[in-house]
């Protein structure tokens, strides 16, 4: 079975222009629980005056149902995030390190170097008190900024980063430039340099290639995929990153390789919809408002 991180909470949420209110937040993480999601990506620790729909991050995880089949996801940028991370409950650090220089000294003060350094840093930082961390190498496949990245400063990039013992490295199209046979080829490479390792990854639709590149990612080696209910979501730093895969056509396209109630997933994302004062939605939700629509009438 393929894993799935979902991120509508976070990634989805944090570039949208309506802010959720704390128990909006708590309800959609909720409504990924019923529907089957296990890991959950539930808030970023980042500057609230940069990233307004996150400013609430500490409320949400304390308003969470605990439950132990379920691991939350707090994303961090540098140890001070890291710090926030730690006072709560999250059971997982998500670290970003950039594959593009400009891109992560533009974003996080850090150029590659001094990313992976901090990456180290914050997973010694979470290890000394039982959590587990992750790292993802944003703009692994094109940067905003600086244009296209070496493949194979990603590999190197991943090999290094393992070598601190993550629990995975995962591969971000953070403006959904990627193409499934550079997904393959790249994915395959880093599952290689990492093995033991797990390789997850993160695609946005901007070019409409999200679902396949899943679905490559997949065939390559990927173990986990991060997707979001609706589509929703795009990085606020990365201009044209419009909408993330969504978790509705990823599990359409996987065929039940993902452990996901597609039902469920279409009617959270038609409520995101409502809260979000949208009319947006992804080709599955479409196609099941349409069924539902036929069989009502």
């Amino acid at each position: 079975m393929t894993e799935w991180v979902e991120v509508s909470p976070r990634d989805g949420l944090q570039n949208e222009k309506t802010i959720l209110s704390t128990a909006d937040k708590v309800a959609l993480i909720e409504r990924a629980v019923a529907a089957g999601a296990r890991r959950i990506e539930v808030a970023s620790f980042v500057n609230p005056k940069l990233v307004p729909q996150m400013a609430d991050a500490e409320a949400v995880i304390a308003a969470l149902p605990k439950r132990p089949d379920v691991r939350t996801i707090g994303l961090v940028l540098n140890e001070r995030g890291a710090g926030r991370a730690l006072t709560t409950s999250v059971k997982e650090l998500g670290i970003v390190v950039a594959a593009s220089d400009v891109f992560g000294t533009t974003n996080q003060g850090l150029d590659v170097d001094a990313g992976i350094a901090m990456a180290g840093r914050v997973i010694e930082q979470a290890r000394a008190v039982g959590r587990d961390a992750q790292v993802t190498i944003s703009v692994a496949f094109g940067c905003p900024l600086s244009g296209a990245v070496d493949p194979a400063r990603v590999v190197d990039m991943a090999r290094r980063l393992a070598a601190f013992g993550p629990l995975e490295i995962a591969l971000a199209d953070t403006i959904g430039v990627a193409r499934p046979g550079e997904v393959s080829s790249l994915v395959a490479a880093v599952v290689a340099a990492v093995r033991p390792l797990p390789v997850r990854v993160h695609f946005h639709d901007t070019r409409g290639t999200g679902v396949a590149n899943a679905v490559a990612a997949v065939a390559a080696g990927a173990m986990t995929v991060d997707a979001s209910i609706g589509g929703t979501g795009g990085c606020p730093f990365a201009p044209g990153a419009s909408g993330n895969v969504a978790t509705e056509d990823v599990a359409y396209a996987l065929n039940g390789q993902m452990a996901v109630d597609i039902d469920a997933v279409c009617e959270a994302a038609v409520w995101l919809n409502e809260k979000l004062q949208r009319t947006r939605t992804s080709a599955m939700t479409r196609a099941w408002q349409s069924a539902r629509e036929r069989n009502q009438a």
